[in-house]
C-alpha cells in the first residue's frame, strides 16, 4: 500500500548485527492551491500519507475555518502531489489569514501562523451538552481504535483518530503520520459520508491532546475528546472556553479530566 514502505535496516544488539527488511509509514508533501473568483492562492504543503488524500484536503479546509461545509467546494482534483480546488463564492477564504508562510509539517498543524490569539474565539458546531459517557465506554475506545489501526500496526509509527458513538463503538477511523492529519481525514471523511455534527459521538486519538487537535475538535462540535496521552496547557485552556470535555491519559481503569467533567460518569 502507499501508505506503508519497506526499508532496509540493520538490527544491532549486544555482540551482533544483521540485515533485514523493515515497514515503515510513509511521508510525503501534497502542495494545496485554491481557486477563488479566478485567481489562485496556495495555502501550503501538507507533509502527510497518502491516503485519504481527497478527505484529507477536506477536513484541512474545514479545520482552518476556510469552508464550513462539503457544499462550498465546487471541485477538488489531486494530481500526483498537488490538489487543486474551487471554492463558491460564500467559502470563508481570507488570504490574509488563511495563506500560510512555511509548509506544514506532519508535526505541526499551525505552522506558519502569525498569531494564534484570535484562534481562542472560533466559530463552529455547537457542542452537545446534554450526553453523559461512562469510564467504561472512554476505556473501551481507546482499546478499540488500537486494534483497527491497521498502518500502525505494520510500522508502529502512525497516529490515528476515531469517531465513536455514545455507546464507544468505533464509526470511523483514519491514520497518518501526523495527528493533525488523522483528525483532517476523520472530518473530511464525516463531511463526505453526510455527517456535518457529531451530536453524540467522541472523538478519540492515539497521541498526546495539542492545541491543533482540540481547535479541530471544536469546530467540528465533538463534545469528547479523548487522547491516550498528555495535553498541553493551551489545550486545556481552548478546551475549558468552549465547554468540550478533554480527556487524557487513558490507561487501564482510570482517566484524567481536564475539563467539563460533568460529562463522565463513574456508575
Amino acid at each position: 500500500m502507499d501508505s506503508v514502505r519497506d526499508v532496509d535496516v540493520q538490527r544491532v544488539s549486544m555482540g551482533s548485527k544483521s540485515y533485514d527488511n523493515d515497514s515503515v509509514a510513509t511521508e510525503s508533501p501534497l502542495s494545496v492551491n485554491l481557486k477563488l473568483r479566478d485567481e489562485m492562492f496556495s495555502v501550503g504543503v501538507l507533509m502527510r500519507t497518502p491516503g485519504d488524500d481527497v478527505e484529507l484536503v477536506i477536513g484541512f479546509l474545514f479545520g482552518e475555518g476556510i469552508i464550513t461545509g462539503i457544499g462550498q467546494v465546487i471541485k477538488l482534483e489531486i494530481e500526483e502531489d498537488c490538489c487543486h480546488i474551487e471554492l463558491s463564492e460564500d467559502s470563508q477564504f481570507d488570504p490574509s489569514e488563511h495563506v500560510r508562510k512555511t509548509s506544514i509539517s506532519s508535526s505541526c498543524g499551525l505552522c506558519g501562523r502569525d498569531s494564534i490569539s484570535n484562534l481562542f474565539h472560533i466559530e463552529g458546531k455547537q457542542i452537545n451538552t446534554s450526553q453523559n459517557y461512562s469510564l467504561e465506554t472512554i476505556i473501551q475506545s481507546v482499546i478499540t481504535l488500537r486494534s483497527s489501526q491497521n498502518i500502525f500496526s505494520l510500522t508502529g509509527g502512525s497516529h490515528a483518530a476515531g469517531l465513536c458513538d455514545s455507546g464507544g463503538n468505533l464509526r470511523l477511523i483514519a491514520e497518518d503520520v501526523g495527528r493533525h492529519n488523522a483528525v483532517d481525514k476523520l472530518v473530511g471523511k464525516c463531511l463526505n459520508e453526510g455527517i456535518e455534527h457529531p451530536e453524540d459521538g467522541f472523538l478519540v486519538v492515539s497521541g498526546r491532546a495539542s492545541f491543533e487537535l482540540v481547535l479541530k475538535s471544536i469546530r467540528f462540535g465533538f463534545p469528547l475528546m479523548v487522547a491516550v496521552g498528555a495535553p498541553s496547557s493551551l489545550a486545556i485552556d481552548m478546551a475549558k472556553e468552549h465547554d468540550m470535555t478533554l480527556v487524557g491519559f487513558v490507561k487501564d481503569n482510570k482517566i484524567s479530566v481536564y475539563s467539563s467533567p460533568r460529562r463522565i460518569s463513574v456508575s
